[in-house]
């Protein structure tokens, strides 16, 4: 199982509708996935039409990480109803921000990580979209993640947000999880013909070179319309929908490759 967190420290760059058109593209090729709400906005999971009614939380999770709570916390995505396979999550609450301290204990940070094995078996993917800052819920969605990809718009304090990230990012594999590794850095909300943003890519790629990961993701509604319909992209009408699906497509053969993840047919991705 591939832990994946997509994270960034600075909010409203769409780190959530990242993390939904990932998990539209794992569902649409089949690859068993589990989404992690750990946002305590919560955008996640009402943009993957899910019912709360009766269910445990990802706060009830991090509260008491045991199986029992951790399967309870966990249901099945209205997009199952779209075609089958597994797309899971685990469901967000705004209680999450409880957890989220400036300086959690050791015990804590390793919560999430605990949670995730006990349904390891389940899944080949898990994404998990984490918190817009580098509090506890970050760390410990960190902790649990083989990489984290770091979400960005090109904007001048949305580089200094993402330099902040992979410091930070380096620092949890040093102190805390030797495994984490950055995936890289989505660049989203791109206008082609802006010049400024034009600037600011190249600002990016000089600064981390290949980390900054093609495709670039471009202004588009129609993601947010899926997300406001609690549809998956993948099935989304329209010309600009499908762009994005195929971009999104790219990014997860990247994740699939890194991670080794194989595809439903057997095949691992070189």
């Amino acid at each position: 199982m591939h832990v994946l967190s997509v994270s960034s420290l600075k909010g409203g760059v769409g780190k959530t509708t990242v993390t939904l058109g990932l998990a539209s593209a794992a569902f649409a090729r089949g690859v068993k996935t589990l989404v992690v709400d750990l946002d305590p906005q919560s955008d996640v999971s009402t943009g993957m039409d899910i019912q709360v009614a009766g269910r445990l939380n990802v706060a009830d999770v991090l509260a008491n990480p045991k199986e029992k709570v951790v399967r309870q916390a966990i249901t099945s995505s209205g997009w199952a109803k779209v075609h089958p396979g597994t797309i899971d999550v685990m469901i967000g609450s705004p209680s999450a921000i409880n957890f989220d301290g400036p300086h959690p204990s050791v015990r804590d940070v390793w919560k999430l990580e605990e949670a995730l094995a006990a349904v390891e078996a389940d899944y080949d993917l898990v994404l998990v979209d984490c918190a817009p800052s580098l509090n506890a819920l970050t760390r410990t969605a960190w902790a649990a993640s083989d990489r984290v990809i770091v979400v960005t718009e090109p904007g001048l304090f949305s580089v200094a947000a993402a330099d902040r990230a992979l410091r930070a990012i380096e620092e949890i594999r040093r102190g805390l999880s030797p495994r984490l590794q950055p995936l890289g850095i989505v660049v989203n909300r791109v206008r082609p013909q802006s010049i400024e943003h034009q600037f600011r890519i190249k600002e990016l790629r000089d600064m981390f070179g290949p980390l900054v990961l093609s495709p670039q993701l471009p202004e588009r509604t129609s993601l947010q319309q899926a997300q406001g319909a609690a549809k998956p992209l993948h099935i989304w009408p329209g010309d600009s929908a499908q762009e994005l699906a195929a971009d999104f497509d790219a990014l997860l053969d990247r994740v699939m490759r890194t991670g080794r993840i194989p595809s439903p047919d057997g095949s691992v991705l070189a």
